[in-house]
């Protein structure tokens, strides 16, 4: 009698042992689905880690964005980040230097077209153009950071090409007798345009690219046409129309 009841209980324990077996494989097969790392040139390791670098800091800024985050999506150990940036600064530091390289670059070559009309199209579209294909280099150039990249902030990058647009309004204003010494002033009015519509469009993307550098050049150059000489306020020290 005692031999039939051990084998009853036996066949009673044997599912719940099953059941703990099966959990225990489940547990282990979810286990082995762990990405293996990938052995990476020094060279590929670099650039992987900027494109992930890239990205998060364009998902979420320099300040929320942090070594281990950057380690785990690249499936590696924090001293690896260490190793090849020495930290989550200088990873950032040469993110933003690539970006502005790459968009001057953009701007420089655009500016191909001997009438000034087309100059300022060419660099509108340049800009947009960068927008609509690296979007996530152009988020990190606009958000604030405490670090300052090599060639500067994009600031400085906006001073570099104003520069090369004072050039061309400096012949244009000479050409029509107006004051060339004022051109540097006007170049940033027309930059400054550019890149703030250029930061709200990545955003709305309506209208299209092309027709919001239309608009664009359609404010910038016909305002330029019209230049006075010698502009006046149509108000008085208070702020008050004159008669």
């Amino acid at each position: 009698m005692r031999v039939e009841g051990d084998s009853e209980r036996a066949s009673q324990r044997a599912p719940a042992s099953e059941e703990r077996n099966g959990r225990g494989a489940e547990k282990a097969g979810r286990a082995e689905v762990v990405r293996p790392r990938v052995r990476m040139t020094g060279k590929e390791r670099r650039e992987q880690l900027l494109d992930v670098g890239r990205s998060l800091f364009a998902e979420k800024g320099y300040g929320a964005t942090s070594i281990e985050e950057i380690a785990a999506r690249a499936n590696v150990s924090k001293p690896v980040v260490y190793e090849h940036f020495g930290g989550k600064e200088g990873l950032y530091a040469v993110v933003v230097d690539r970006e502005m390289q790459a968009l001057l670059g953009r701007v420089t070559s655009a500016l191909t077209a001997g009438h000034p009309r087309q100059l300022v199209e060419q660099a509108a579209l340049a800009l947009l153009t960068y927008i609509e294909d690296e979007t996530d280099g152009f988020r990190v150039l606009t958000r604030d950071s405490p670090v300052v990249a090599a060639s500067g902030t994009f600031g400085s990058l906006l001073n570099d090409i104003a520069s090369q647009v004072e050039y061309i309004l400096a012949r244009e204003f000479d050409q029509r007798g107006l004051q060339t010494q004022l051109a540097g002033m006007y170049a940033q009015m027309l930059v400054g345009m550019v890149a703030l519509t250029g930061q709200w469009w990545l955003e709305v993307r309506k209208p299209k690219r092309d027709e919001v550098a239309a608009h664009l050049v359609n404010l910038g150059w016909n305002g330029l046409r019209g230049l006075e000489s010698e502009p006046s306020l149509s108000i008085g020290p208070a702020g008050r129309a004159t008669p």
